[in-house]
């Protein structure tokens, strides 16, 4: 294997990142090309898990926000995620790189049920895991999932790749041009500071288990593979500054 900083990742791909410029729904050509970027990474020989959101399709605050019921709202953006789960699935399968999609609710025809240890053997297997359908639970972000499958698999870092922003700010660097980038942060960091990287339960899920969050954008081809090998992209927030 090439000499790369983390050998089992966890990618955290937003919903809203299949679906390129549009901003909604499944975008074929974004889909391949973040397939892409992913082969890239892959054929360093790095294992890797990926959960991916549902924002492009449904959010369940949202639907909530409109009078739908909370748990049954949520339970309708899992099975975005799993619709995102099986695009992304079969773009990596065309470039050659084999997968299995995870559920955590379970749906056999198109998917596998979420094992961790069947998981675990997959990444050991050199296949790609891709997991849908969120924790199975309503009321946990794909963040909290994130968190959640890395500690199970024993990942060394969680990736979440970012639409268009290089790292995390002290304000929203699109409204906010004198915003601050931080390069390093700890997850009390984030937590005592209410930084909008991932929600609290998320942060101190990667914080008890000791897992390094690597947050970066997504947008500019190669940083998937810059981020493994151990460039400084982005912003690393770990146990120590």
């Amino acid at each position: 294997m090439t000499d790369v900083k983390y050998k089992r990742v966890l990618l955290k791909l937003s919903g809203e990142a299949l679906a390129g410029e549009k901003g909604y729904g499944i975008d074929p050509a974004t889909v391949n090309s973040i397939a892409a970027e992913i082969k890239e990474v892959y054929e360093l020989g790095i294992e890797i898990a990926i959960v991916v959101g549902g924002g492009n399709l449904w959010r369940g605050e949202a639907g909530a926000q409109l009078g739908m019921e909370r748990a049954q709202a949520d339970y309708v953006g899992m099975l975005g995620t799993v619709m995102n789960a099986l695009s992304l699935q079969d773009a990596l399968e065309n470039q050659g790189v084999p997968t299995r999609v995870q559920t955590a609710i379970e749906m056999r025809q198109v998917a596998e049920p979420y094992v961790r240890r069947k998981a675990v053997r997959h990444l050991e297997k050199g296949r790609v895991v891709i997991f849908g359908a969120g924790t199975g639970s309503p009321y946990f972000s794909t963040d909290t999932t994130s968190a959640l499958r890395a500690a199970e698999v024993n990942a060394d870092a969680i990736l979440m790749g970012k639409n268009g922003v290089d790292g995390v700010y002290n304000d929203d660097p699109r409204k906010n041009p004198d915003a601050v980038k931080y390069e390093q942060l700890t997850h009390m960091d984030v937590i005592s500071q209410g930084l909008d990287i991932m929600d609290s339960t998320a942060s101190t899920l990667s914080m008890d288990n000791d897992i390094d969050l690597v947050v970066f954008n997504l947008n500019e081809h190669g940083n998937i593979k810059r981020v493994v090998m151990g460039e400084n992209i982005g912003t690393t927030v770990g146990r120590k500054k």
